[in-house]
């Protein structure tokens, strides 16, 4: 197996553009000594341009790891995952396993494991780079060059050419029928073009069971389109078919040329190294990532100030002489610490390698003995399978301010000394605090050094407080539960009589209710007031029949029942005049604002009710008279209550 050469990727690049990648035995018949396998695998492996060749990233090796032990050799699943191919996630998976037995073996090698010593044969060449162009070629070589530039060259070959002359001929007989058919019509020979029946479906013809698609989600029936404004100036061949590609070359030639010329005028050893082919090599340095600091710049001033003072103080005091234990006692030593392992600067949490973690389980599953000897199971680093990316470890600064506690905590109230003589234990499930080391004074309020938004810090808070609540509340004395309810005299009456707070301002909103309730109140009354005919909406009378009234002073005269009957019969027609005056009939008076009638109608309502007043009954009133005409047991009264009937409900 030979190593592509840049010639060679050259020509496969030209091919696949022009053949495609399906038709590999022809795109390798371009080639010298490469068979359609390796034209493909050189174009999947190395050529296509959305292969990624740039480094591996840190979580690109351990998402590599971490799919490794979720599917191993499935390298065809795991690539597209990564981003990379199968080849380039093999190697690099190889090279993990050999770096990691390196690091257990402690054999410090600088060279690639990988590498291929001198004298052997790379089996997988289409997975490496293309090797320099040789100077000097076989007569093979350039006559495959040369065969290959001629077969890309040409666009039309013999086919082609036969395929446009068998369609110029087939043109030129439907022209020469078509002729035929109008010359027949003009001389008045009309000839059907006869179709051949056939039964059943015509398959060249037609689609059998066709459902035509929409042409899409709305209806463009109603759109206007405008029409393509061609640029007249512009319509020479030249300028139709574009710039040829020979004149883009030489204009690029034109502009490497210029660029070259202007850096060397401005940086000539730079241009030197580019012209004369030597690649600079140049790494690009990581960025550095730290953790975010605990403590912010303004705490650490005021400790700065603090000891600043402090020592200030201490310095004035010793000049002037004063050296008894008063004042040693008040001005302690504050750059003293305790112990010696306050000096040293805190160490982060010790974090390791998860790449060389997962590399030193897959060497260890590889190589497991068979499982019939027994035994224990190979030992392993820790690791976690939640998801297909593994967790990552943020490394943070370790605080000891924050999680060093403040004060001593107090037995006493208000943090004084126990009255008890001896030592005081601590409570069960609180862990006793530890003495502050910068704070012997006792000068710092302890709300200074909060930070509740540690969580730590806030739940320890909390759980404090719970325990000196639960102490005070276990201090108090026990309830007796004896209690006497004795009720004053005059409680009633202040119940009953609830004296107006008159400072008390009502809403507006709830006096605007109560007033609306009223008036729905008082219109409900007005109307259950009316007679039942208007209360139902029924048909009533626009002009009243007064002929009904017998005379009073006829012979012989009338008795007490007709006496009776024309007393309701002149209360009935009062009532129909009152309604007709105040609430007319819907359909009269529409039927009467028509005509011209309807103002002498209410002239002679009111004339009439002026001679007849009428009297309006309370609703007891209507009660009392409804019980004593239907309770009463004379049936001589079943006619007077039809009249009642129009009134009455």
């Amino acid at each position: 197996f030979w190593r592509f050469v840049l010639e060679f990727d050259e020509i496969l690049k030209a091919a696949v553009m022009k053949y495609g990648k399906n038709q590999w035995s022809r795109i390798a018949s371009l080639l010298h000594r490469k068979s359609a396998k390796q034209c493909k695998a050189r174009w999947y492996e190395w050529l296509d341009p959305s292969i990624k060749k740039t480094e591996w990233s840190r979580e690109e090796e351990e998402k590599l790891l971490h799919l490794a032990k979720l599917m191993p050799t499935q390298w065809r699943t795991i690539a597209p995952i990564i981003g990379r191919t199968a080849a380039q996630c093999l190697e690099h998976y190889e090279y993990l396993l050999d770096k990691a037995a390196q690091r257990e073996n402690e054999d410090d090698v600088g060279d690639d494991p990988r590498k291929l010593k001198p004298g052997e044969i790379d089996p997988n060449p289409e997975t490496k780079p293309a090797r320099p162009d040789p100077v000097d070629m076989d007569e093979d070589e350039l006559e495959m060059l040369s065969e290959a530039r001629a077969r890309l060259a040409n666009t039309q070959g013999k086919k082609a050419k036969r395929k446009a002359r068998e369609k110029q001929l087939e043109e030129a007989r439907r022209l020469a029928a078509l002729q035929k058919r109008r010359e027949l019509r003009a001389a008045g020979i009309d000839i059907q073009k006869k179709r051949k029946k056939k039964r059943g479906v015509d398959y060249n013809a037609e689609i059998p069971f066709e459902k035509k698609p929409a042409q899409g989600f709305y209806d463009t029936s109603m759109e206007l389109y405008d029409p393509l404004e061609p640029n007249f100036k512009r319509l020479r061949q030249q300028h139709l078919d574009g710039e040829l590609r020979n004149e883009k070359e030489d204009h690029e030639r034109k502009k490497d040329r210029q660029k070259i010329k202007k850096k060397k005028e401005s940086d000539l050893p730079s241009a030197i190294l580019q012209t004369s082919g030597v690649s600079e090599f140049t790494k690009k340095r990581s960025k550095l990532v730290l953790p975010a600091p605990q403590i912010s710049d303004a705490e650490l001033e005021e400790v700065v100030k603090l000891g600043q003072a402090s020592e200030i103080a201490r310095q004035t005091a010793e000049e002037s002489g004063i050296t008894n234990s008063a004042s040693s006692a008040l001005l302690s030593e504050y750059n003293v610490t305790n112990n010696s392992m306050a000096l040293r600067t805190p160490k982060t949490p010790a974090a390791q390698d998860k790449i060389l973690q997962e590399a030193q389980n897959l060497m260890a599953l590889t190589n497991v003995d068979t499982p019939l000897k027994g035994g224990l199971n190979t030992p392993l680093h820790e690791s976690d399978f939640s998801g297909v990316t593994p967790q990552r470890q943020v490394v943070q600064t370790p605080n000891t301010v924050l999680s060093t506690p403040f004060r001593t905590p107090s037995h006493g109230a208000d943090g004084m000394t126990p009255h008890s003589g001896m030592t005081p234990k601590p409570s069960v499930g609180v862990t006793p605090l530890r003495t502050p080391l910068r704070d012997k004074l006792n000068i710092n309020t302890e709300e200074g050094g909060m930070d509740y938004s540690d969580p730590s810090f806030a739940k320890h808070l909390q759980r404090e407080s719970r325990e000196q609540l639960r102490q005070g509340l276990m201090s108090l004395p026990v309830p007796k539960n004896d209690f006497e309810i004795v009720l004053p005299e005059n409680a009633e009456k202040e119940l009953e009589e609830a004296e107006v707070d008159e400072s008390f301002v009502e809403d507006a909103a709830e006096i605007e209710l109560r007033k609306q309730a009223a008036r729905d109140a008082e219109r409900e009354k007005e109307l259950r007031q009316r007679h039942t005919a208007v209360q139902r909406d029924l048909p009533r009378p626009s002009e009243v029949n007064e002929t009904i009234l017998r005379p009073h002073n006829v012979e012989p005269p009338l008795t007490d029942l007709q006496q009776a009957e024309e007393i309701i019969k002149k209360e009935m027609i009062t009532m129909i005049h009152f309604d007709c005056l105040h609430q007319p009939f819907s359909d009269a008076l529409a039927k009467k604002g028509k005509g011209m009638g309807s103002s002498s109608n209410n002239t002679e309502h009111i004339a009439f009710l002026e001679k007849n007043p009428y009297e309006k009954v309370s609703e007891e009133e209507l009660k009392k008279v409804c019980i004593e005409l239907y309770v009463g047991t004379d049936r001589r009264l079943e006619r007077l209550l039809l009249f009642c009937s129009y009134r009455f409900s």
